[in-house]
């Protein structure tokens, strides 16, 4: 239909940009995403306040380079989307490094299941198909307002991870595939609500965080294993680090395990600051009578 004919040529042009040199990809990528940084006004201002908020001990010079930096991430991440995608393994083979693998498959001989937990980095899809390489999984997911977008999407991660994506309402499915002895990859780190939420500190600040991740492992008895993408310096490629499954988790207490996640997911955001997704209105939700940080 015409209004998806943009969507098309947008495709079009990612599925091209998949067969690029590497080198070339990180150099076009960067400028890119430094001219999308200079027209996207709205996202621009809402990494900025993000990374005032959550680096309050940098200089303002210092806030401006990493929020540089950061659309730059963000133009590489489009070629990073469009190779997680497109791209044929043997072009992949050789850019990425994963450690730590034999924790998953530790977990996954239990038999219960497996949250692949993750955050919203720009190399977010790309990480993922790394970990096909050695493990087949469910992508939960939350429907995407272009419908045309959400069908490539949901076809492109089936396809790279063998098993059907499973959207984030579908209760039964998700519980019927750790009952399967199978991985389900989620990403809990985005701001939804405050229904079924807590507040609990991201980088300081009591941020309104889902707590799916506690109650899928407790109904489920899944072991949850994160794992943190990351783009290497230069053309070195990317590095997956699989950490072992969390012991003791769930807990008696939502909120600290809900915590837990968060300050997991900060100490490897701190490593790359650049290559996290800080265009997201992470802060929207605040508890009674805090102020939205967003509004002028």
């Amino acid at each position: 239909m015409p209004r998806y004919w943009l969507v098309w040529l947008g495709l079009s042009v990612m599925k091209g940009m998949a067969a690029l040199p590497f080198h070339w990809q990180l150099r076009v990528g960067r400028l890119i995403g430094r001219w999308a940084g200079k027209i996207m006004r709205r996202r621009r201002r809402i990494a900025a306040i993000n990374l005032s908020l959550c680096f309050p001990e940098l200089s303002p010079a210092q806030r401006a380079d990493l929020l540089e930096e950061h659309f730059a991430a963000l133009g590489i991440g489009l070629f990073e989307t469009a190779m997680a995608w497109w791209a044929p393994d043997q072009q992949l083979y050789g850019l990425a490094r994963v450690e730590g693998i034999e924790h998953l498959e530790q977990a996954m001989a239990r038999g219960k299941g497996v949250i692949l937990l993750t955050g919203h980095f720009t190399s977010l899809e790309l990480g993922a198909r790394f970990i096909t390489w050695h493990q087949s999984f469910h992508a939960m997911y939350r429907s995407h307002k272009n419908q045309l977008y959400e069908t490539v999407m949901r076809r492109e991660r089936e396809h790279r991870s063998r098993l059907a994506p499973l959207p984030h309402e579908d209760l039964r499915g998700l519980l019927r595939a750790f009952k399967r002895g199978r991985a389900v990859w989620y990403a809990p780190d985005q701001n939804h609500g405050i229904r079924n939420s807590v507040f609990v500190p991201f980088f300081g600040v009591m941020t309104c965080t889902i707590t799916a991740t506690s109650r899928l492992a407790a109904l489920s008895g899944a072991a949850v294993v994160p794992y943190f993408p990351r783009r290497l310096a230069g053309t070195a490629g990317y590095e997956v680090t699989v950490l072992p499954a969390l012991e003791h988790f769930p807990s008696d207490d939502l909120a600290a395990d809900t915590q837990r996640i968060n300050q997991l997911l900060e100490d490897y955001i701190r490593q790359a600051p650049e290559q996290y997704l800080w265009v997201h209105r992470r802060f929207k939700t605040q508890p009674p009578g805090s102020p939205n940080p967003y509004r002028s």
